[in-house]
């Protein structure tokens, strides 16, 4: 009985190994399009042909703090990865352009906090529309259980993969 556990055992420690290769080539396959920023220029194309790659970062930056709490210059830079002066000269591109606005924190009056415009909410949603088309398109051959179980486990994944490297880059 002990060997056959054995067996039992070494298979699956082999397919979760094989998996987390092919998981890892496929990381590797999507680095390469994200890195090239390919779904990015497709919706600034069709969309914001006046916006640049950068820009799409700091409204994704300034929804993703507003999620949280408010989004301010430091908080912009942080999620971007970027050195304060260069989120602020982003954010005042899209603030002339009326993309964004700046307004007084509710948290701390001497802060200032930034918030999509009107126009800016207009510009997300169509940006948003862009890229659900195109994901619709690549899983328009997949049944319904493969999607629902994809949406399940790719943020599941994405959640834990972000708190993996930033321990790891707390040690």
């Amino acid at each position: 009985m002990t060997e056959t556990a054995d067996l039992v055992r070494s298979r699956a420690e082999d397919t979760a190994a094989s998996g987390v290769e092919a998981i890892s080539d496929a990381l590797s396959r999507m680095r390469l399009m994200i890195g090239r920023r390919i779904l990015g220029r497709l919706m600034i194309s069709k969309s914001a042909p006046d916006l640049d790659l950068s820009h799409l970062d700091v409204i994704e930056a300034v929804k993703r703090s507003t999620a949280e709490s408010e989004a301010t210059v430091g908080a912009v830079a942080e999620m971007m990865r970027v050195d304060h002066s260069r989120a602020s000269r982003l954010i005042a591109d899209l603030v002339q352009r009326g993309i964004l606005q700046r307004t007084v924190s509710q948290a701390d009056a001497r802060r200032s906090v930034v918030e999509l415009t009107t126009e800016g909410e207009a510009f997300k949603r169509d940006m948003h529309a862009v890229k659900r088309r195109v994901l619709e398109s690549v899983v328009a051959n997949w049944s319904k259980q493969d999607v629902d179980h994809f949406a399940r486990l790719f943020p599941r994944f994405v959640d834990e993969f972000e708190v993996t490297i930033r321990n790891a880059s707390e040690d």
